[in-house]
């Protein structure tokens, strides 16, 4: 057993920093923003190991400050060396020296002052703070023409660590690695322009104009940008013996722009990308019924707390945080996304082309009630059509009455319970025996739902009551699935997948026919709903089609002949 010399341990140290290209991305351009930088250029060659340029126009350094840069542990950024007391993105020091640990770097950068300074590190590996070279370094200080701000630019990466460059991924995942990080800043910070340039040409680049949308515009394209809308709110949390103010920014994708993976749900914390699981599934339940069980938002949020209320400093590479009273600020931000998705207008709207294959594209429409609109008719026993001032509005009339119903169930069972109908003669139901001791351990809760049920002898349940909820009869065999449900716990999530799936029973099929007045009424009935434009399952209930999109479709100008 013996002590690793110095050298060894900051070689040790540079390999838990620098993993990969998106790495040395994530590093620089924190620092940028550290700088307090308003613009910020990236440009990546090939998987990022050729080549990587970061350019911003920050406070810059001097050339004492440039030279002490590329020393391990040495910062500008922890006041005092308390590391409760972090405001910055960056702490430890030890970014730059880890970085020339494994590449070949140069450092442009000027304060401001008549001239700039180049440093170029090039060789085994950084220098120890306060120590000269290490054999084999070869470190360049030299004077340069610069504006105010900073440049680095590394060439060569993992040069002298084959390992590593073997055990990258291929060039094109590699890249999406560094373009899913820098997206991440630009939404996450929509007050800086962020470009990036791959190979010499454009991926994406945002104005920097402090609106969230511009950003989502030039990260995601029109779709998302216009089918969304922004949080902006302030709370209260308890954290220990203290109040800590919890701010929230950001925007939030209206449910009918969903992905697959939860990987777009994006969170920063006091600036700083991260994963904290608590948090992505705070934003999840604030969408709550808006969603489809397998979907995800698109979400770009901006948490601020305390630095006493974060630690940063629990992973290597800084990529989660520790909060004090993390349910608390969860809580925070569900409830916050939750009021911002309530005062959005989030009917769904179509951009309509003539021919059969094309596609419903989403597009703007104004914020309003369904109190202004008028039934036309009907197509095919499915469909409302709907007059809404310049909008034709379609409306899925099984989709409608179920959220109506899902409404009036949850309000119901919050009060008295669910209306209930006897079966005569009971219905007898074969369960597995959890599900029939869960009959028994549950036994209020299923009565509020509306059943009334007790074990029979062996696996079996007699049902003498199910529920009728809106005065449509739910089969017996639906309390299989609400106990299943049930023993999933007390999560509020599962309560609500029980009561959209009761809700969705009794709620209107195709081929139902409505007549004039009642299908007025469902629409006066969706309209005064609190989430009127998706069902509890996620699904849209309004389509709308302005006026303009028609008369595109047949050559000719809104409002003329």
């Amino acid at each position: 057993m013996r002590r690793l010399d110095r050298e060894t341990v900051d070689r040790i140290a540079a390999g838990e920093v620098v993993t990969r290209p998106a790495r040395v991305v994530e590093e620089l351009v924190e620092n940028a923003l550290d700088a307090g930088a308003e613009r910020i250029e990236i440009e990546v060659d090939g998987d990022g190991t050729e080549r990587i340029r970061v350019a911003d126009d920050g406070r810059g350094m001097s050339a004492d400050e440039a030279e002490l840069a590329v020393e391990r542990h040495t910062t500008s950024k922890l006041p005092d060396c308390d590391l409760t007391a972090v405001e910055t993105l960056g702490f430890r020091g030890e970014a730059l020296a880890s970085i020339a640990d494994v590449a070949r770097m140069t450092l442009t950068t000027n304060d401001g002052g008549p001239r700039g300074t180049s440093v170029h590190v090039d060789g085994a590996g950084p220098r120890s703070a306060g120590s000269r070279p290490a054999a084999g370094d070869d470190v360049t200080v030299d004077s340069a023409g610069r504006g105010r701000g900073t440049t680095v630019e590394v060439r060569d990466l993992f040069h002298n660590r084959p390992a590593r460059v073997e055990s990258l991924a291929a060039p094109a995942t590699e890249f999406e690695r560094i373009s899913d990080r820098v997206a991440a800043y630009a939404l996450l910070r929509p007050d800086v322009a962020l470009s990036l340039e791959h190979d010499g040409r454009r991926v994406f680049a945002t104005p920097g104009s402090g609106d969230a949308a511009d950003a989502a515009l030039s990260v995601y394209g029109r779709e998302v940008a216009r089918e969304s809308t922004t949080v902006d709110a302030t709370a209260t949390a308890t954290v220990g013996d203290e109040k800590a103010t919890v701010e929230l920014r950001g925007l939030l994708a209206y449910p009918s722009i969903t992905r697959a993976s939860a990987d777009h749900v994006r969170i920063a914390v006091n600036g700083r990308p991260v994963s904290v699981p608590a948090l992505r599934r705070a934003v999840e339940r604030g969408y709550g019924s808006l969603l489809a069980g397998d979907r995800h938002p698109v979400v770009a949020l901006a948490v601020s707390l305390p630095p006493w209320a974060v630690d940063p400093n629990v992973h290597p590479t800084k990529q989660t945080v520790a909060l004090r009273a993390a349910d608390a600020v969860a809580g925070v931000v569900e409830d916050a996304v939750s009021d911002a998705l309530s005062t959005a207008d989030l009917r769904r709207s179509a951009d309509v082309a003539m021919d059969l294959d094309a596609a419903l594209d989403p597009v703007d429409t104004a914020a309003s009630a369904l109190d202004d609109a008028t039934v036309l008719g009907r197509f095919r026993d499915l469909y409302l059509l709907c007059e809404a001032d310049d909008d034709l509005l379609v409306i899925d009339q099984h989709a409608a009455h179920e959220r109506i119903n899902y409404e009036r169930l949850r309000a119901a069972v919050e009060s008295e319970g669910v209306e209930s109908v006897p079966l005569d003669p009971p219905a007898t139901l074969s369960l597995s025996p959890g599900q029939v001791a869960a009959v028994e351990s549950h036994a209020d809760e299923l009565e509020r739902l509306g059943f009334d049920c007790e074990p029979f002898g062996g696996g079996t349940v007699r049902v003498r009551a199910v529920p009728a909820p809106l005065g449509r009869v739910a089969a017996p065999d639906t309390l299989e699935s609400t106990l299943t449900a049930l023993r999933e716990g007390e999560d509020p999530n599962r309560r609500d997948e029980l009561l959209a799936d009761l809700a969705c029973h009794p709620s209107l099929k195709a081929g139902d026919e409505l007549t004039d007045d009642d299908a007025a009424a469902l629409v006066e009935r969706l309209g005064a709903c609190e989430q009127p434009f998706a069902c509890p399952h996620g699904r849209p209930t309004v389509l709308a089609i302005d006026e303009g999109h028609l008369a595109r479709g047949f050559e000719r100008h809104p409002r003329r002949g």
